[in-house]
Order: C-alpha cells, then sequence, then structure tokens
C-alpha cells in the first residue's frame, strides 16, 4: 500500500509540474481560433476608464477643421497662382513663353532646372527666364521639348547688371548658394543696402533693365573691386513656372 501511495504521490507531484506545458498549447489554439477578440475584449474593458472623453473629442474635432481650413486656403492659393499664370500666358507678347518647371536635381538645386517646353514651342538657348518678381536665369540648351536652365545662383554663371540709382556697373556671379555675388566694375560704388539690381542696358545676353535683386550688404574694401551681396527678388528654390523670353542681343 506505502508503495502505491508514493506512486500517485509522484503522478500528482509531475502533472503539477507539466500542467501549464500541457495547458498552453490548448490556450494558444483558442487564441488562433479567434482571432484574439476574447484578448482584446478584455484590453478594451480595462483600458474603458482612460478612453478619450468629451474634452478630447472636442479637441480632435478642433484639429480637424483647421487641417481642412489649412487646405481649402491651399487650394484658394493655388488657385489664384494657376489663374494669374493663364493669364500672363494669354497676354504673352511674341517670344515670350509660360513654362512648367518639371524638374530639380537636389544637389543642383542652386544650378539649374528643367523646363517642360523646348525648341518645338520656340525656345531657344540664351533665353531669358523670368520668375514671379525678375530674372532667375538663362535658358542654357533645349531640346525639341525641354529646356535647361542654368540660374543666376549656379557657379560660374555670370549677368551684366547695374544699380540703377547710382548708375554703377558690375558682373552678377553665381557662387552656389541662394545669393550671388555683385562685382563693380567702379572703385566707388555709391550704393546701399536695399538699391534695386537689374540687367545691364547695354547687356548682349539679356534683355535690359530685367529687376534681379536688392543689395544686402557691401564690401567696399573688396579686392580688386568693391562687391555686394545680392538677394533675388524671385526665390529659384520656390518656383513652378516661369516665363522665358527670347532675346537677340
Amino acid at each position: 500500500m506505502a508503495w502505491r501511495s508514493q506512486l500517485v504521490a509522484l503522478r500528482w507531484r509531475y502533472w503539477r509540474r507539466a500542467w501549464p506545458w500541457v495547458l498552453l498549447p490548448g490556450l494558444l489554439f483558442i487564441v488562433r481560433w479567434s482571432k484574439g477578440a476574447g484578448f482584446a475584449d478584455a484590453y478594451a474593458l480595462m483600458t474603458r476608464p482612460f478612453w478619450p472623453g468629451p474634452a478630447q473629442k472636442e479637441w480632435l474635432q478642433s484639429a480637424d477643421y483647421l487641417e481642412q481650413k489649412i487646405k481649402l486656403n491651399l487650394l484658394e492659393e493655388d488657385n489664384i497662382r494657376l489663374r494669374t499664370l493663364l493669364g500672363l500666358q494669354k497676354a504673352s507678347k511674341t517670344g515670350f513663353f509660360s513654362v512648367p518647371v518639371i524638374a530639380r536635381k537636389p544637389k543642383g538645386w542652386w544650378q539649374q532646372l528643367e523646363l517642360g517646353k523646348g525648341s518645338i514651342e520656340g525656345i531657344q538657348s540664351g533665353s531669358a527666364v523670368i520668375g514671379p518678381g525678375g530674372l532667375i536665369g538663362v535658358v542654357q540648351s533645349v531640346t525639341p521639348t525641354t529646356s535647361r536652365v542654368r540660374l543666376l545662383t549656379a557657379p560660374g554663371s555670370r549677368v551684366g547688371v547695374w544699380v540703377a540709382r547710382t548708375k554703377r556697373h558690375g558682373i552678377l556671379l553665381g557662387l552656389g548658394t541662394n545669393r550671388p555675388q555683385l562685382t563693380f566694375l567702379n572703385k566707388e560704388t555709391k550704393v546701399i543696402k536695399g538699391d534695386v539690381v537689374s540687367t545691364s542696358p547695354a547687356s548682349t545676353i539679356v534683355p535690359p533693365n530685367l529687376p534681379v535683386g536688392v543689395i544686402q550688404s557691401v564690401d567696399e574694401q573688396a579686392l580688386p573691386a568693391p562687391r555686394a551681396t545680392v538677394q533675388l527678388l524671385a526665390a529659384p528654390e520656390a518656383i513652378d513656372w516661369v516665363q522665358v523670353q527670347n532675346f537677340d542681343g
């Protein structure tokens, strides 16, 4: 009888240790079969006290209203811009073209951009490219359907400009940044911050007296000639449509 009692005790001890491992596959099967619905319900029941109340609901509704208002404002601004561009296109003279910007390279953001019209539309190499506010570059090359623009901010870009108020001429040099450098031809510039820079009346590359930018700072002591930093009137990084003007200097 003693050995039977020992056997029962051993079996009981074995099942006490083994029953979790026997029960685990069954639980996993139930979770798999029910797709976790029971756990989801239990989690929802436990977290119900922490669910958003009226204040959170109002905040979400306010955020949604603000989002819709911003989208509406953006659509209105885009509509106005497109209407303006359409008006410019209808009013364009011979040799003027409204052209979309279709591509630009991140590594050459301040160097060039691609336009969606080319020689078939009448665009020529050397044409002036004008953004909202002023000159931004010159057409460098054309294909039948596209044009590549070299921006005024591109390294090595050179355009003759002047400050009309003081009648001081110079060369606008691209540096690969958003602000090109104006190197004056005169030792005494007489220019100040805020003076308007435009293309030179003697220019043979682009049409004369196109607005370009404003003087941001002047270094009168620079050698071999005074120079100034220019802020372009038309920001090339934010332009998606341009006007192209053919020019035979």
